[in-house]
């Protein structure tokens, strides 16, 4: 359905708070209840918001394929071509919840996944360049006043000519979610701690988690203002040094302590506590990464505690500690109940990261105060991206450059698509390669949030860096293409993959292309290969990455005679450095990654033989709140895929898991996952052979000849052994998560270092 740019669209007030707004976005239904909330379709008759568009129209979209049990939300959405506007009466001033329901479905005229466009507030910018992809909901906190309405801004960029929303809520945050005036503890990086004196009510800020710490997930029926909140399990860094601790008495709740509005009775109703029932874990803390975005400065954080487990007052003292940096010591939760146990309160303070870290670490441990049975407990976290006003800008300058964008990216998209309609008569055979290189080029043809342009390097400069691609710089071949070792002006070493030609079967596709950029440049960790840059010039397909120059780690345990024997101490280190990478992707970045193509080929060594991950291309979001696995088409490499993955199509981090413990056998063993030359059963079935040697108690039977002699039966042999095991796990719930696997590496590691 198409509208006219005068048209008004409503969303039910209800009374009681004033400001109340549900909208069900592209929908004509008077009211749809989700989780006792009313939602109202924008093109109903019940008007209390207003729709301004900026020319062009708007159009209602319904999900002609909504998955079963959906949410009603998902069933329809509103697609903006031009800046479009919804308007809000603010009747009561003060902090309010702004939520953005993203569910990109497809129909015969949009795939709603391919939108790209900014969202802004009152004329700050709260999206930007953005692609909702996969489904969600974008949660903000923002500071309105009754005097003025609050406009909601979307304008689609060049990239796709279009954006989307599924549902939109405004309403008034409780009066007592935070404390007025004043500003809270300041953490930075150095270790220095100060006040943030700004107001935090006055803040915009985005939610990144809602945890709930040695719970379960809690959907949002179950909260006073609808949120979510996630379990911890992903997030922990070593879950055998923690265990759940709850109770089925209500919260006892005091004055001036936590309330229900700032979390559900059964956050405190569960925590997360120390292990000392087991002497070996005593000692240490417990630890949770968080993923946060790459540059943000600052970040809010909540802690909420709630004594479920003392017997007795003054007898529980802890410390916090963010970022590796003491944030509270000798935390008394006596005091901060009030006097009171399993009362609930909550901490407040702001951290200051480090740009460059993709991730924030809390971690709580025992005090020196404490005169008991040392312990601590955490029972749930909040942490929200403060986002800085120096992006405020006025709201008519906002709306004006992003309509002068976008009439700018529609000239320049049609102008494009001309040149590319003349091409296509000229070069009808290679039509349809030629139309997935020009939409895949015009993706990257501008700056963007990720810094793509930045990353464009011309084919001239990768022709001379490759001396014409010399078939002597040749370092590897590939069903995708090969690869050149090659060097950039300014001397810097570079890996050049180059893939088949665009009209080829086979190849680099145009998905991994772009995924491997975007993945890439996305993120940073020591132990993943970094992408210096990329060329989509004269229908070529380019990847540079930093040159590694051992190569893959296959060629040093098997078919070729031109490295050294790895010896055990190095296969260790090799291990611990590729589980530290599949580590960070699935937890150290703003969004979950699964790798799906964990092999040996695919772990590049340094020279100085520092492991890192590599080959991207078949990468895939992770787990969203309301999921535990992805479905996909299967993809992957023959003898390293899930048993769970083949057989549904369903991967998940316990995917890559699976994928490594194959990893951890051929390093072992020294030989290839499948090798028909070979004969017998490990010819055929590495992993299966190795495990039926591991149920006998030989496992040292299968070691690598070559290190045969420097490994000793038991000890670091027998948790290496222990860990590939528990990887290879027929069930993706049995398996460990990676923080798990990397520790036993680790401590196979430091009992090698004892037996030497």
């Amino acid at each position: 359905m198409t509208e006219p740019a005068t048209n008004h669209i409503c969303a039910l007030a209800n009374p009681t708070p004033q400001d109340n707004y549900f909208i069900k976005c592209g929908s004509t239904q008077n009211h749809v209840i989700v989780d006792n909330r009313y939602f109202v379709g924008d093109s109903s008759q019940k008007s209390s918001a207003h729709l301004s568009q900026q020319g062009g129209e708007s159009i209602s979209l319904n999900n002609p394929n909504p998955p079963p049990n959906s949410s009603a939300l998902h069933t329809s959405a509103r697609v903006f071509t031009s800046a479009s506007t919804y308007s809000f009466q603010i009747n009561n001033p003060g902090t309010h919840f702004l939520r953005l329901h993203f569910y990109p479905f497809s129909n015969a005229n949009y795939s709603l996944g391919n939108g790209d466009f900014s969202v802004a507030a009152n004329g700050f910018s709260l999206l930007s360049n953005f692609g909702a992809d996969f489904s969600g909901v974008r949660e903000f906190l923002l500071m309105a006043d009754e005097t003025e309405h609050l406009e909601i801004l979307f304008a689609p960029t060049r990239v796709s000519n279009f954006a989307f929303v599924n549902a939109i809520e405004v309403f008034l945050a409780p009066k007592n979610l935070f404390f007025g005036e004043g500003g809270v503890r300041l953490i930075s990086p150095d270790g220095i701690i100060q006040e943030f004196k700004q107001n935090i009510p006055s803040q915009i800020m985005e939610t990144i988690h809602r945890v709930n710490v040695g719970g379960s997930t809690l959907t949002p029926l179950n909260d006073t203002v609808w949120r979510t909140w996630v379990s911890d399990e992903d997030f922990l860094v070593l879950k055998s040094a923690s265990k759940t601790a709850e109770t089925n008495s209500p919260p006892n709740y005091r004055p001036g302590g936590a309330t229900r509005n700032h979390a559900p009775d059964i956050v405190y109703m569960t925590a997360r506590e120390m292990n000392v029932a087991n002497g070996s874990w005593s000692l240490f803390n417990i630890t949770w990464d968080y993923p946060v975005p790459f540059g943000v400065d600052k970040h809010f954080v909540r802690l909420h505690f709630c004594d479920i487990v003392s017997v007795s007052l003054d007898t529980l003292y802890f410390n916090v500690y963010v970022n590796g940096i003491t944030a509270y010591e000798n935390v008394d939760l006596s005091s901060l109940a009030f006097r009171h146990l399993a009362s609930p309160c909550y901490v407040d303070f702001a951290v200051k990261n480090t740009k460059d870290l993709g991730f924030l670490r809390i971690s709580i441990g025992p005090s020196d105060l404490t005169p008991l049975r040392k312990n601590a407990i955490l029972n749930g976290v909040e942490i929200m991206r403060i986002m800085e006003y120096s992006q405020r800008r006025s709201k008519k300058k906002s709306i004006s450059i992003l309509v002068v964008s976008f009439v700018c990216g529609f000239l320049a998209l049609s102008l494009f698509l001309a040149m590319l309609a003349l091409s296509k008569r000229k070069r009808k055979r290679r039509s349809a390669a030629i139309s997935g290189w020009a939409s895949l080029r015009s993706s990257f043809a501008s700056p963007g949030p990720h810094g793509y342009y930045d990353l464009k390097i011309p084919f001239a400069d990768i022709q001379l860096a490759t001396n014409g691609f010399d078939e002597s710089l040749i370092i590897g071949r590939g069903s995708f293409g090969n690869v050149y070792r090659g060097v950039l002006k300014d001397d810097i070493k570079v890996a050049v993959k180059r893939g088949l030609p665009a009209d080829s079967r086979q190849g680099l596709t145009f998905q991994e292309f772009q995924t491997e950029i975007t993945v890439l440049s996305r993120i940073r960790h020591c132990h993943l290969v970094s992408l210096v840059g990329f060329c989509v010039e004269q229908f070529e397909l380019i990847l540079v990455y930093e040159y590694m120059d051992k190569g893959p780690l296959r060629n040093h345990l098997y078919g070729s005679n031109n490295f050294p024997p790895l010896s055990w101490k190095q296969r260790l280190e090799i291990c611990i450095n590729a589980a530290r990478g599949l580590h960070y992707l699935h937890t150290g970045s703003a969004q979950v990654i699964i790798h799906r193509d964990v092999k040996s080929s695919n772990i590049l060594l340094d020279e100085n033989y520092v492991a890192k991950i590599s080959g991207f291309g078949l990468s895939r979001p992770g787990q969203l709140v309301d999921e535990t696995h992805v479905s996909t088409d299967v993809k992957g490499s023959f003898g390293y895929q899930d048993p769970e993955y083949l057989r549904r199509g369903r991967v998940s981090e316990k995917s890559d898991v699976y994928s490594f413990g194959v990893v951890l056998v051929e390093v072992l063993c020294g030989r290839p996952v499948v090798d028909p030359l070979a004969t017998g059963e490990e010819g055929l079935k590495l992993v299966e052979w190795a495990m039926e040697w591991r149920q006998k108690g030989m496992i040292e039977r299968i070691v690598d000849w070559r290190i045969a002699g420097e490994v000793k039966t038991g000890g670091s042999l027998e948790i290496f052994a222990e860990t590939a095991e528990k990887c290879l796990a027929e069930c993706g719930g049995d398996r460990p998560s990676m923080g798990d696997v990397l520790w036993n590496l680790e401590r196979a590691y430091q009992q090698m270092q004892n037996e030497c």
